[in-house]
């Protein structure tokens, strides 16, 4: 089975709610290039917060691609994210609702993040985000261009990324 290789990252400015979702895929085969900076995708989001837009983005992401057949190994530095797999048993068994029984501030987005990474083959894993650069392995270097794009198009909305 073949692999795709998914990077996400955020940024967002908490006082407008405005934040921007970065995202990279690559297969596994893949020989990292100058050419994967112009494969970033940006979507802007409002009304937003970081942990929501963490999630966001995850879920515009894993609709962008074809995991058809391969397995999808997803990159984050967002400790939600990785933390969701953990907390699901427990999450499900309180209905998405905090102990005085009303419903979580993101309930729809983890009940999509649920129902998608049932239907996908897929592995989050953890990654160390806002390294030096002579700290970084290939993989860290190429989360790098993500977490760059989405920093650069929260300081600027002209940015050389595209934006959806």
């Amino acid at each position: 089975m073949s692999k795709l290789l998914l990077f996400t990252d955020v940024s967002v400015h908490v006082q407008s709610k405005v934040g921007y979702g970065a995202c990279l895929y690559i297969s596994e085969n893949e020989q990292p290039d100058r050419s994967l900076k112009q494969r970033v995708k940006i979507k802007r989001f409002e009304n937003t917060s970081s942990t929501k837009l963490e999630l966001q983005t995850l879920l515009w992401a894993l609709s962008c691609i074809q995991s058809e057949g391969k397995k999808v190994i997803i990159y984050t530095d967002s400790q939600n994210i990785t933390q969701l797999l953990d907390r699901r048993k427990r999450l499900e068994q309180n209905d998405f609702c905090s102990k005085s029984g009303k419903p979580l501030k993101n309930d729809i987005l983890y009940k999509e993040f649920y129902k998608i990474i049932d239907s996908i083959d897929c592995e989050i894993i953890k990654i160390q985000g806002h390294q030096p650069s002579r700290k970084k392995n290939g993989i860290e270097e190429i989360f790098g261009l993500v977490d760059k794009a989405s920093r650069k198009s929260l300081r600027n909305s002209n940015s050389d990324f595209p934006v959806i």
